[in-house]
């Protein structure tokens, strides 16, 4: 990142707090380290070792786990800066950043907020307020209806006069939180319902109002700075279309759809948004583009505070924004005007998320086993994890963001690709092969984005299966990796010896080494008089199986998979974790790690697999089938619960809420039946935990027939 001209800091800044954590911690720390500031971290119960807690030239425990008791708690934030002695506080994003109270507690309390005054919080934060703000100033937005205090029948009497499609907005919070597409009136109700729940439980605000809904809407924001002077600039925008759920996944910087005269507009139109409410600092105005009329542009909200995608303009600009915060916050004038901001090549970040794609993205985390970030020219990574790192369920569930930079489009997509295959989390599922994937489709290597092409295109994406290759693959790790232990392994004799070494199937023991003695009955390639042994290994990946077997070693080695004719193969170790395989001539680079039940994890671009040696059952015949169950399909807490104990319910009905990581999930009746709920509003439930159980009709009315019987005898 190249250096700016700019205002030495004052004194008074020479220790900040950070009140967040994860990645943005680690981000704002790196700042203040170059710049020669203080850090201190705070951190809950949850994340005591981690990495934001570790970089921090002092860190202070506000609470335990919960956010509302440790991230969210004004004074234990304030208790732990007037501590340290910070003069100033940085809020990060989500947790603290757009709260108005916490903007005015840290001026009463007589610390610097790194951000705009709470007026600006205030107007902006709600977004009728923001939009009837940004109206005044000439900024158009969408068609529809916003004011304070909509009830439900007035949200109903409005949405023929807009029409369908239309979009429910909460009108406090983000993220896309309790946002509802609804396409007919017999929607309406239920969707309104829901959207003030999920309003209410993520915001303490369940106002709404309704937009018009854009058939092919692309999501285009504009980063702008404002000082204490007067002076506004923007640096561009950023594309943010891709997205799932209204949650953003890929962007990047500059858009691919706006000309130079349309980006001046909307760069203009950011401004007077920010000219609206006295800005101050670095903020984001979002706004919804429909694609066929990229000149027609309307503003959705304002973000008041520094974007999960600032990286992108970062690297385009050359800025380093969080500097930028500092300054202003320090009363400094912007050192440059709008003639001097140049953008330069183009950059795309991808969100990395402990979540499952293929579950449906259901959060999922747990203990980070091995992590590998990647690098390389243009290459940048934003992260909070490290080997061994507990990834909680309190928090939000991003881990990373992978960006890329490049002389144009093109280079930049390509090196995210690339560095995507050498992004690799062992231990949970994540979302890297996800997203990596999602750039390798055609509209999006077009730039011909919107909205809805993720949810569109999802089932066209092309996942990595367990195939004959990756069996292979496995059966060679696992058996270097047997090899390796057996030479090492203490022996009594050489017949014990030449004896193991015939055949074997995984999970080699680890014990204390011994001089190697010489001779054939040292080897481990199942040598023996006549043709070698092969080395036979019964593996399982998911739903599949294959049985492998590896003969000879070294220039001799072979392997075959499901009785197909050996094919030579060669095994060379590489960085770190890192193994390039070749199987009849055709090699690949993968990263493995050894996995419970003497298995192997693989890594390949973006996807891990975990491979283990099968089980051979014993006895018994099919379980008994149980009776139909609700099980939650991830940890988290139950927040509503829809059906009584003992209820009559059909199938489909909701049953409980699961929430975790800001996201709910419904349970819903699998068949028709009476429910018996295991669980109670609050409670916290872990992944797979049984948290309803229904007796099918057809059950019951067997049950009472036998009952009438028996009593008739």
């Amino acid at each position: 990142m190249t250096e700016t001209p700019r205002t030495e800091i004052p004194e008074m800044f020479h220790t900040v707090l950070i009140a967040n954590r994860g990645e943005i911690a680690c981000r704002v720390i790196a700042t203040l380290r170059r710049l020669g500031i203080r850090s201190v971290a705070v951190y809950s119960d949850a994340d005591a070792g981690a990495r934001h807690v570790a970089l921090a030239d002092v860190a202070v425990r506000i609470g335990p786990a919960p956010a509302a008791q440790s991230y969210l708690s004004i004074e234990a934030v304030l208790d732990a800066a007037r501590a340290t002695g910070a003069q100033a506080i940085h809020p990060g994003y989500g947790f603290l950043a757009e709260n108005a109270a916490f903007a005015e507690a840290c001026e009463q309390a007589g610390i610097v907020f790194i951000g705009p005054t709470a007026d600006a919080i205030r107007t902006m934060g709600d977004k009728i307020t923001a939009k009837l703000a940004v109206t005044e100033r000439g900024v158009p937005t969408v068609p529809g209806i916003a004011r304070p205090g909509l009830t439900d029948a007035e949200l109903a009497a409005a949405a023929p006069g807009i029409g369908y499609p239309l979009l429910i907005k909460p009108s406090a919070g983000g993220g896309g939180k309790g946002m509802h597409v609804v396409a007919e009136e017999a929607e309406l109700a239920d969707a309104i319902a829901a959207a003030r729940r999920e309003a209410a439980a993520s915001f303490g605000d369940d106002a709404l109002f309704l937009e018009r809904y854009l058939t092919t809407p692309r999501h285009i924001e504009v980063q702008i700075l404002a000082d204490a002077h007067g002076n506004v600039v923007h640096l561009g925008e950023r594309e943010c279309s891709l997205q799932r759920r209204h949650q953003k996944v890929i962007e990047e910087a500059p858009s691919p759809l706006l000309d130079a005269a349309t980006r001046a507009a909307i760069g203009a139109a950011a401004c007077e948004t920010a000219r609206s409410v006295a800005y101050r600092g670095a903020g984001t105005v979002e706004f919804i583009v429909e694609a066929a009329a990229p000149d027609e542009f309307f503003f959705m909200e304002m973000n008041t505070r520094l974007q999960v995608e600032h990286p992108v303009t970062e690297q385009v600009t050359g800025l380093d924004l969080v500097e930028q915060q500092l300054l202003i916050a320090a009363g400094a004038p912007l050192a440059f005007g709008q003639d001097e901001v140049r953008l330069r090549g183009h950059s795309i970040e991808a969100r990395v998320y402990a979540e499952d794609p293929s579950a449906g993205f259901l959060p999922t985390g747990g203990r980070v086993q091995r992590v590998l970030h990647p690098a390389g020219e243009g290459i940048r990574v934003d992260t909070a994890i490290a080997d061994g790192l507990d990834v909680s369920i309190d928090y939000d569930p991003m881990l990373a963001k992978v960006i890329a930079h490049g002389s144009d489009r093109d280079e930049a997509l390509r090196r995210l690709v690339r560095a995507l295959d050498d992004t690799a989390v062992f231990g949970f599922p994540t979302n890297v092969e996800f997203v990596r994937a999602l750039l390798e489709l055609p509209e999006v290597a077009a730039g011909d984005l919107d909205t809805d092409l993720i949810a569109r295109r999802f089932d066209d994406l092309a996942f990595a299966e367990a195939d004959p290759r990756l069996f292979a693959e496995a059966a060679l790790l696992l058996d270097a990796a047997a090899t390796a232990a057996a030479a090492t392994r203490p022996r009594s004799s050489g017949v014990s010896s030449a004896a193991a070494g015939s055949e074997h199937a995984g999970s080699p023991a680890s014990c204390s080494p011994e001089p190697a003695a010489t001779g054939p009955w040292t080897r481990h390639d199942g040598w023996r008089l006549g043709p070698a042994a092969p080395r036979r290994y019964p593996l399982v990946c998911g739903e599949r199986r294959a049985e492998v077997r590896v003969t000879g070693s070294g220039a001799s080695l072979a392997v075959g998979v499901d009785g197909s004719d050996p094919l030579p193969a060669s095994l060379r170790e590489g960085d770190g974790l890192r193994r390039t395989i070749a199987i009849d001539g055709v090699s690949r680079t993968v990263a493995a790690l050894a996995s419970g039940a003497g298995g192997v994890a693989i890594a390949h671009g973006g996807a891990v697999l975990e491979v283990s040696v099968a089980r051979v059952a014993h006895g018994g015949g099919a379980a008994a089938a149980g009776e139909p169950h609700l099980d939650s399909p991830m940890p988290g807490t139950v927040v509503l619960v829809h059906a009584a104990d003992g209820q009559q319910v059909a199938e489909g009905d909701p049953v409980l809420v699961v929430e975790a990581m800001k996201m709910e999930h419904v349970l819903r009746a699998g068949v028709a039946g009476t429910v018996h709920v295991h669980a109670a509003q609050g409670d916290t439930v872990a992944r797979g935990q049984t948290l309803a159980t229904i007796t099918p009709a057809a059950d019951e009315a067997a049950r009472t027939g036998s009952r009438i019987e028996e009593e008739r005898r």
